[in-house]
């Protein structure tokens, strides 16, 4: 996930840079990488507030990371805009924290209002046992009952778990269970699709977003195909009609993102941008890069179209997206085929 967001960074710095900066000063990045680790992000947050003096922090790839850090920035009252896409990031709400990528919360009631459009009622739930998974997990719990869903089986399976076959039996040998839904990121759902098709489950399954990358349908193959997910648009950005007002932006940044770097974009790579971008807005908008001012603009944003979604943020609402900003897909022949 800290690949395509540093490399997105990267590159849009160069570009500000290269356009005159902001405010017509540039624009220094300073980069560390935390391994995933929330003690080590903790210790690198310490550093880019008190050695480097920054004027924003950007990250925390995953959920676990961004946690970390919150009481950090917070303290230090500087902006903060998380990568992560646990929505203990951002509920309760936190005078410097925002976030850019989808909740899981949002990912639970798309797919849930998908199930209850196809008449699945009882749902086996298997999610990771740390961070996103955890806290995807509690929201499907919590908000199932509200879409008159029955979550009649609950299995975990931990990150680097190279077989999940035992609670996919015991998923298999619950009565009346209609659907399962995988709600992880990283290897660990590619882990759990082998295993479901090496298993010969023949269950409508969901993932959630935290799988919509190419990386995901290579890591899994034809494993994948018949599954069902919300994506990022721009993760379908081609597939798009020309009305779709993100759909200029997204293609755009795909072509360059993809020409600069080699790789295929991904929803990671469009988390760093709608982060830097927000704060770039966000000092035009102040007018200086005065802390308090920029975090009262970013607060403020209304209607900016990024690649996540169109931001509209408030004090009640540090993230600012609403279910629309995901896009029901299916996997079919190791590709994305959008369903709204």
């Amino acid at each position: 996930m800290g690949d395509p967001e540093k490399k997105t960074l990267e590159m849009e710095v160069e570009s500000l840079n290269a356009a005159g900066g902001v405010l017509g000063r540039r624009l220094e990045l300073v980069v560390y990488d935390d391994g995933s680790v929330p003690e080590k992000a903790a210790t690198l947050a310490r550093r880019l507030i008190e050695s480097d003096r920054v004027d924003v922090i950007i990250g925390g790839s995953g959920t676990p990371t961004s946690l970390a850090v919150l009481n950090l920035v917070e303290k230090a009252q500087i902006p903060y805009l998380s990568l992560g896409g646990g929505v203990a990031i951002v509920d309760p709400v936190r005078k410097w924290t925002f976030k850019v990528p989808q909740t899981d919360r949002l990912a639970a009631q798309k797919v849930f209002g998908d199930m209850t459009r196809r008449g699945l009622t009882k749902v086996a739930l298997l999610s990771e046992n740390v961070g996103f998974g955890k806290s995807g997990r509690n929201q499907c719990v919590e908000l199932a009952p509200g879409f008159g869903i029955d979550i009649v089986a609950d299995e975990t399976y931990g990150p680097r778990d190279p077989d999940v076959t035992a609670q996919l039996t015991r998923i298999r040998a619950t009565p009346g269970v209609q659907a399962l839904f995988v709600f992880g990121t990283g290897q660990g759902p590619a882990v759990v699709s082998r295993n479901i098709r090496q298993l010969g489950l023949t269950l409508p399954v969901y993932q959630s977003h935290g799988v919509a990358s190419r990386d995901f349908l290579r890591l899994v193959g034809k494993a994948a195909d018949g599954m069902r997910l919300p994506a990022g648009a721009l993760s379908v950005a081609d597939m798009l009609p020309d009305t779709d007002r993100q759909k200029p932006l997204l293609v755009a940044f795909k072509h360059d993102f993809e020409t600069r770097t080699g790789d295929e974009v991904s929803m990671m790579a469009g988390h760093a941008w709608d982060a830097l971008h927000l704060y770039v807005e966000a000092v035009r908008r102040a007018g200086t890069t005065d802390k308090d001012k920029v975090r009262d603009e970013i607060e403020r944003t209304t209607g900016f179209v990024g690649q996540g979604g169109v931001f509209t943020m408030s004090p009640t609402d540090h993230m600012g997206l609403g279910t629309e900003s995901l896009r029901m897909v299916d996997i079919m022949d190791g590709n994305w085929k959008v369903l709204d």
